[in-house]
C-alpha cells in the first residue's frame, strides 16, 4: 500500500509515503479541514483577547487540544503504518477516534469557558477514551508487523499518546479543583509538561530522526535506530519522573526528571548535527528551519530546567506559562514551516523541473525570513520592555505572513502546471495540502497575536481606535491602589476618544477590565498599561477582576455627559468629588446585591465522621523561641451542620492555630502563601514593630518570616493584613495568640474560644461582601463552626476549675461571653485583672469588642450541663452557643 519508508529516509527526493486509495485521501482532507477550523478559531480567540474572557488560554488550547491533537492523531497513525509496514487500520474506527478527539476537545473548551463542569467532565472522558483507543491501535500495530529500521520511532507516538492521556487527566483536575488549591501550581506544571513535552515534543522528536536526513539528502546513520531507543528512554523516563514529581510537589525530583529529558534532547541533537554533510542540502531553507526549531526546543528545555532549579513551583508556573506561546511558534510552528517548505514542491509538482521551480518560490528570501522570525521570537522570549516585545511580534508575524504569501503563490503555480490528465489522487491532495499550509501559518500568527498581550507595560488597543471625524482624544491617568480605582468616576462628552493610562501602585497585583471593552493583564507594583476605548458613546463600568476586589469597591464609572456639563479645564479626569460610594456595583456581575436567606438548619446532623475542633488549650511550650510555619490557602470546611464552604485559612483551619507563650518569648512565624490566585499577609497584635516589612502582602508561592517578641501578656488576635481585610478576616484568616500573665496559676481545664461571624457564599462574591458590609452574617460561631459544641460538648468534673480564653475575631461584632449556671470569680481583660478569686464580687459576662481578648475562670458546683453563649441572644440563637458537660 505504501512505498518503503527506508528509501525516503535514505535520501530519496520524494515524500515518505504515497497514497494509493481514495479513502485515506478523503480522511486526510477531512482532518486538515478540522485542523484549519481549529486554527481559525484560535486566531479569532487571540484577536479578541481584550474582550473575550480567557482569550489567550482559549487560543493556546484550541491549537494544542484541537489542531495539534487532530494532526498528531492522524499523522502518527499514518507514519506508524509506514514505519512498521503494518496493515492500515479500519477506516470507520479511525474516523470514530478522530470524531471522539474533536468532540472531546469541544466539550472541554466549551465547558471551561462557559463554566459548565458536567460538560467539561464529559469532554475529558471523550478525549481520554479516543486517545486511549488510538494508543491501543498503535500498540496492536507492532504485533505481527514486518517492522523496519524506523520501527522504534512508533514508540515515540505511543509514548506521546500516553502523555496526552495523563495531561488530560491533570487538566481535568485543574479545571474542577478536585485536588485542592494547595496543589494547583504543581498540577499546572505537570499538565504543561505532559502535553507540550510529551504529546507534542515526543512525536516531533521521533519524526525528526526520519525527516532530517531526508531534507539533507543523506543516508540515515547506521546508529540511528539504537540512538532513537536511547533517546526515548531518556526523554520518556525523564518526562514521567518530572510529571509525577511536579504533581506531587517534589521539586528536586522534578529537576532530575527534566534534566534527564534534556539529556535525551541533547543526544538527539548531537546525532542530527553529525548527520550534516558539507554538500548542499536538498532544501537549505527547510534544513535551517528544522535546525532552528530544534534549537528552540533545546533552549526551552534548558530554560525550564533553570526555572525549576531556582524558583518555587508557583513562580515556575508563571515563568513556564510565558514560555509556552514562544515555544509553540519557535518549535512547533517552525517545524511545520520547515516540513512544508520541503514537502509542498514534491506533492504539487509533476516532474523535476516543476519541482525545482516551486522550491525556488518557497525558498525566496528564506534567509531573511529565518532571521526575522527567530529574532522576533528572541525579543519576545527575553525579559525586555513592552515596546521591544511588540517589535518582536511584528518581526515574527511579518516572516510568517511572507511565508504564507509564498505558499499561496506556489499553490497557484502548481495548479497551473498540472496536466489535464493528472492523477486524481494528486488532485485530491491539493486541498489537503492547502489546508495544512494555511493552518500552519495561521496557527503561528494566532499564537503570536495571543503572546503579544502578555507583557505588562506596552500599549493595548482593542476596539478603541478613533475613526474619521472622531471626537477629541482624551487621556486619563488611572491608579490602582488601596482597593480603589482613582479616579472613581470619569465624565466625558459623547464621542470623546478615551484612553486610560493604568498604573498599579499597590503592593498586590491588580488589573482593570472595562465593560464591553479592553482589559489590562495582571499588573505587578509599578506596572503600566494603556487601554484605548475609542469613541465613548454610552456609560460603562470598569473594575478589578481579582476575586472580591470588585465587590469591595474597586470600580470606576465612565459617564457620558453633554459637553456643557464637563469642564474643559478638567484635563486629568480626576473627579474625586464624584467618587462612587463603593458599594461594588453588584448589579453588573450577575450576583444578587441583597444578602441571601441562608436558611441554616442548626438542628440538622453534621456529616458522617465530623469532629468538633478541640477547644482545649495546651500549656505554653518550653523554650524562649517558638518557630511556626503557617501556610495560607483555600480550604473547604464544614462550617455548620451539613454545610461546607471554601474558606481562606491559615494552617488549613478557620480560625488558624492558636499560638501560646510567655512574656519575653520570641515567635518566628513563617507565612507561606500557597494560594494560587491572590496575595496574603499577616498581622500579629501581640507584637510591637513597624508593619512595613513583616505585614506586607506576599504573592502566591512566596514566603515571609514574621519575628516578634511578646513583651506584654494577654489574649491577642492575629489576622490577614491584606486589603480588603473585611473579606480576608470574614472568610477565615484570623486566629489567637495567648501570652500568659506572669504567675498564672494552673487550672484543671483551659479552653480557647475565638468568636466570629460566618458569611456563606462564594468568597469575594458581591452577595457575600454585601452581607459583610451590612453586617448581616448567616451565623455567629465559636472556633469557626456553628453549633459544634452543642453537638460535642466540652468536658469537666464538678469542683474543677475551668479557664476560658476568649478572643473576639469579628470582623465586625464583639461578644458578651456568659456561662449559664455559674459565676465567674476571675476576669482578665485586655492585659489586666478586673476580678480575682479573693475579691468579694463576681462577674457574669466577659464583654469584648472586635479584636479584644481575655479570660474568665469558674468552678462548676455540681454535675450537669452548663450552656455557654454569646449573650447577645441574636448571636446565641444563630450558632454562638455550646455546652460544658460536667460529670459528678
Amino acid at each position: 500500500m505504501y512505498t518503503k519508508q527506508d528509501d525516503a529516509a535514505a535520501g530519496g527526493d520524494r515524500p515518505p509515503t504515497r497514497f494509493k486509495a481514495s479513502g485515506p485521501r478523503r480522511r486526510h482532507l477531512s482532518a486538515h479541514v478540522l485542523v484549519a477550523a481549529w486554527v481559525v478559531l484560535a486566531l479569532l480567540a487571540a484577536s479578541l483577547q481584550q474582550t473575550l474572557p480567557a482569550a489567550r488560554w482559549l487560543s493556546v488550547h484550541m491549537f494544542l487540544v484541537g489542531a495539534a491533537t487532530t494532526a498528531v492523531l492522524v499523522w502518527s497513525e499514518h507514519f506508524a503504518v509506514a514505519m512498521l509496514h503494518a496493515r492500515l487500520p479500519e477506516r470507520r474506527w479511525s474516523n470514530a477516534r478522530l470524531a471522539g478527539v474533536n468532540a472531546g476537545a469541544v466539550g472541554v473548551l466549551t465547558g471551561l469557558w462557559a463554566d459548565l463542569p458536567v460538560l467539561t467532565g464529559v469532554g475529558s472522558v471523550l478525549l481520554i477514551a479516543a486517545v486511549g483507543a488510538h494508543l491501543v491501535v498503535l500498540v496492536r500495530m507492532g504485533r505481527g508487523a514486518l517492522g523496519g529500521r524506523l520501527a522504534p520511532i512508533a514508540d515515540y507516538y505511543r509514548a506521546g499518546a500516553a502523555a496526552l492521556i495523563v495531561g488530560a487527566v491533570l487538566g481535568w483536575l485543574l479545571a474542577t479543583g478536585t485536588a485542592g488549591p494547595q496543589h494547583y501550581a504543581g498540577l499546572k506544571l505537570a499538565h504543561v509538561h505532559a502535553t507540550l513535552l510529551g504529546w507534542i515534543g515526543l512525536p516531533v522528536l521521533g519524526t525528526l530522526f526520519m525527516l532530517w536526513p531526508t531534507v539533507l539528502g543523506v543516508r540515515m546513520a547506521e546508529r540511528t535506530t539504537r540512538l532513537a531507543r536511547r533517546v526515548l528512554m531518556l526523554t520518556g523516563g525523564g518526562l514521567l519522573t518530572a510529571v509525577a514529581a511536579l504533581a506531587a510537589g517534589w521539586r528536586p525530583a522534578a529537576v532530575a526528571g527534566v534534566a534527564t529529558y534534556a539529556a535525551g534532547v541533547a543526544v538527539a541533537g548531537q546525532l542530527l548535527a553529525r548527520t550534516v554533510r558539507r554538500r548542499p542540502a536538498i532544501s537549505a531553507a527547510a534544513a535551517w528551519m528544522l535546525a532552528a526549531a530544534t534549537g528552540w526546543l533545546v533552549a526551552g528545555v534548558a530554560a525550564d530546567l533553570a526555572l525549576l532549579a531556582v524558583r518555587p513551583l508557583a513562580d515556575v508556573a508563571d515563568g513556564v506559562g510565558s514560555l509556552v506561546p514562544v515555544l509553540l511558534v519557535g518549535f512547533v510552528g517552525q517545524i511545520l514551516v520547515g516540513a512544508l517548505t520541503y514537502l509542498l514542491p514534491i506533492v504539487l509538482s509533476g516532474g523535476p523541473g516543476e519541482r525545482a521551480a516551486l522550491r525556488a518560490v518557497l525558498e525566496r528570501g528564506w534567509a531573511a525570513r529565518l532571521v526575522l522570525l527567530n529574532l522576533g521570537l528572541a525579543l519576545l522570549a527575553l525579559p525586555l520592555p513592552g515596546p521591544v516585545g511588540t517589535v518582536g511580534t511584528l518581526l515574527a508575524a511579518a516572516a510568517v505572513a511572507a511565508f504564507l504569501a509564498l505558499v499561496v503563490w506556489a499553490l497557484v503555480r502548481g495548479a497551473q502546471g498540472l496536466a489535464q490528465d493528472a492523477d486524481r489522487a494528486r488532485t485530491a491532495r491539493r486541498p489537503a495540502v492547502w489546508g495544512t499550509a494555511v493552518g500552519a501559518a495561521v496557527t503561528v500568527l494566532a499564537v503570536l497575536v495571543a503572546n503579544s498581550g502578555g507583557d505588562t507595560s506596552g500599549p493595548a488597543s482593542a476596539g478603541g481606535t478613533a475613526g474619521p471625524g472622531g471626537g477629541t482624544l482624551r487621556t486619563v491617568a488611572v491608579t490602582l491602589a488601596d482597593m480603589r480605582v482613582r479616579p472613581a468616576r470619569i465624565e466625558v462628552p459623547a464621542g470623546t476618544v478615551l484612553r486610560l493610562k493604568v498604573t498599579n501602585t499597590d503592593g498586590q497585583r491588580h488589573d482593570l477590565k472595562v465593560e464591553n471593552g479592553p482589559s489590562t493583564p495582571m499588573l505587578a507594583q509599578g506596572g503600566t498599561r494603556e487601554l484605548d476605548l475609542g469613541p465613548v458613546t454610552e456609560d460603562r463600568e470598569a473594575w478589578c477582576t481579582l476575586p472580591g476586589h470588585r465587590a469591595a469597591g474597586m470600580t470606576m464609572d465612565i459617564v457620558v455627559t453633554d459637553a456643557a456639563h464637563t469642564s474643559a479645564a478638567d484635563g486629568s479626569g480626576e473627579h474625586e468629588g464624584h467618587a462612587s460610594s463603593g458599594d461594588g456595583g453588584g448589579a453588573h456581575d450577575g450576583h444578587a446585591s441583597a444578602p441571601d436567606d441562608s436558611g441554616l438548619d442548626l438542628g440538622a446532623p453534621f456529616t458522617t465522621g465530623w469532629q468538633a475542633r478541640d477547644a482545649r488549650l495546651a500549656p505554653a511550650p518550653a523554650g524562649k523561641v517558638h518557630k511556626v510555619e503557617l501556610p495560607a490557602a483555600h480550604t473547604t470546611v464544614e462550617v455548620a451542620p451539613g454545610v461546607k464552604q471554601q474558606m481562606w485559612t491559615f494552617g488549613g483551619t478557620a480560625p488558624g492555630p492558636t499560638l501560646r507563650g510567655k512574656v519575653g518569648d520570641v515567635f518566628e512565624v513563617t507565612l507561606v502563601n500557597d494560594d494560587h490566585d491572590m496575595g496574603h499577609g499577616i498581622d500579629f497584635h501581640a507584637g510591637s514593630l513597624a508593619p512595613d516589612g513583616p505585614m506586607r502582602t506576599i504573592r502566591p508561592g512566596e514566603r515571609l518570616v514574621y519575628r516578634f517578641r511578646a513583651e506584654r501578656a494577654g489574649a491577642w488576635l492575629y489576622h490577614c493584613s491584606t486589603a480588603p481585610m473585611l473579606q480576608h478576616i470574614g472568610n477565615g484568616m484570623y486566629g489567637a495568640v495567648v501570652i500568659d500573665p506572669p504567675g498564672l496559676p494552673e487550672a484543671d481545664h483551659e479552653y480557647v474560644l475565638v468568636s466570629s461571624q460566618l458569611y456563606l457564599g462564594t468568597p469575594g462574591s458581591t452577595a457575600q461582601v454585601t452581607k459583610m458590609r451590612q453586617n448581616t452574617p448567616d451565623a455567629w460561631v465559636f472556633n469557626g463552626i456553628a453549633n459544634q459544641y452543642a453537638r460535642q460538648p466540652l468536658k469537666a468534673k464538678a469542683g474543677e476549675r475551668a479557664r476560658f480564653w476568649v478572643v473576639a475575631g469579628g470582623p465586625s461584632d464583639g461578644i458578651a461571653f456568659h456561662v449559664v449556671g455559674t459565676v465567674f470569680d476571675t476576669v482578665y481583660k485586655e492585659g489586666a485583672y478586673l476580678l480575682k478569686p479573693r475579691d468579694a464580687g463576681g462577674a457574669q459576662v466577659l464583654d469584648l469588642a472586635p479584636a479584644q481578648g481575655g479570660f474568665v475562670e469558674t468552678t462548676f458546683p455540681e454535675a450537669g450541663h452548663y450552656p455557654f453563649v454569646d449573650h447577645d441572644m441574636r448571636h446565641a440563637e444563630a450558632g454562638a452557643h455550646g455546652t460544658v458537660e460536667v460529670s459528678g
